[in-house]
């Protein structure tokens, strides 16, 4: 059963960002690429910086330039800060098989970098592997890589992520699970908002099994996608709300049934309430084809209230 809600006006979407980072420079020489700002120390690896600063907090400031290296956190609470914004590329690196920043510790925040070229024998070569706590993400750029982000579970955790670019990401091929744009675990919450996703090579732009969503004022840009899927997937079903987000499909499709799927894999989270509006959806034009905005598997009574959805596309379909 769907709730109907009464209809308003789209509200319109903010500014999205499309992170290009200026030609930068290759790593510094001379001065010391890590700095942990606390306490002034360089480090000429960011394993080094991130155990100086070992169970305590602390800011790691990183210098412009392309760095082949990579860091795992296990415990404290670390910040990742680019010194120029977009100008610190951590550049095709990855630590455990698995990403350029794996994060297990009590915390992290990332800020202005940029994570490019990551690709692992499984083929989930991420900027980031997040393995539990929370994690906010802004003003980052994650690209050409097998994945962007990916999560395991921590149900009392939150992932966000701002004003950041998702491109040339995702892949199903050799026979192995498929990579996404972003993908995470059973998480407590996601938040994704202002953040731009396009250009994507396979898989879906944003799937999660968290409980809770908060999905808002974002661009998902499959124009330029290539073999993709779903722009959202909520494989387990979530609560919250996906609101004044734009969406595009494109034309080269595995799977071009539906732009956002509600717990198309199982029904571990109750999707009852989720809110889905004041969003903008569109087709290519004479594509030919139908597609459900959303689609859902859940059973649960969804709040679908006012989007407004181009020629081709259905407003909900049950599955």
């Amino acid at each position: 059963m769907i709730q109907m809600l009464v209809r308003r006006p789209l509200l319109p979407l903010f500014a999205l960002p499309l992170l290009l980072a200026p030609a930068p420079l290759p790593a510094q020489s001379g001065a010391a690429p890590y700095v942990v700002a606390e306490t002034g120390q360089g480090f000429g690896r960011l394993q080094e910086a991130v155990d100086a600063i070992g169970d305590g907090t602390g800011t790691i400031r990183i210098a412009p330039g392309y760095h082949r290296d990579c860091a795992v956190q296990t415990a404290g609470r670390v910040a990742f800060v680019a010194a120029e914004p977009g100008r610190a590329i951590l550049d095709g690196v990855t630590c455990e098989g698995k990403a350029a920043l794996v994060l297990r510790g009590a915390g992290a925040r990332v800020e202005g970098l940029v994570f490019q070229n990551m690709r692992v024998p499984d083929g989930n070569g991420a900027g980031i592997r997040l393995e539990q706590s929370d994690l906010s993400i802004s003003d980052s750029l994650f690209r050409n890589s097998e994945e962007g982000i990916l999560t395991a579970d921590d149900p009392s955790a939150t992932l966000t992520i701002d004003r950041s670019t998702f491109s040339r990401l995702g892949r199903c091929d050799r026979g192995l699970s498929c990579a996404h744009s972003v993908y995470t675990g059973a998480y407590g919450r996601v938040v994704v908002t202002h953040t731009r996703f396009e250009k994507g090579s396979g898989g879906h732009y944003l799937k999660t099994r968290a409980r809770a969503v908060d999905i808002r004022d974002n661009s998902f840009d499959d124009t330029q996608g290539t073999a993709t899927n779903y722009m959202i997937d909520l494989p387990a079903g979530a609560t919250g709300r996906i609101a004044n987000n734009l969406f595009v499909q494109g034309r080269d499709k595995e799977n071009y049934s539906a732009l956002i799927a509600v717990a198309a894999e199982t029904r571990d989270n109750s999707s009852r309430g989720l809110s889905i509006e004041n969003n903008r959806a569109s087709l290519p034009q004479g594509i030919g084809r139908t597609t459900a905005f959303v689609a859902d598997w859940s059973g649960d009574p969804l709040a679908i209230g006012a989007n407004e959805l181009g020629d081709g596309i259905k407003r909900f379909e049950k599955r």
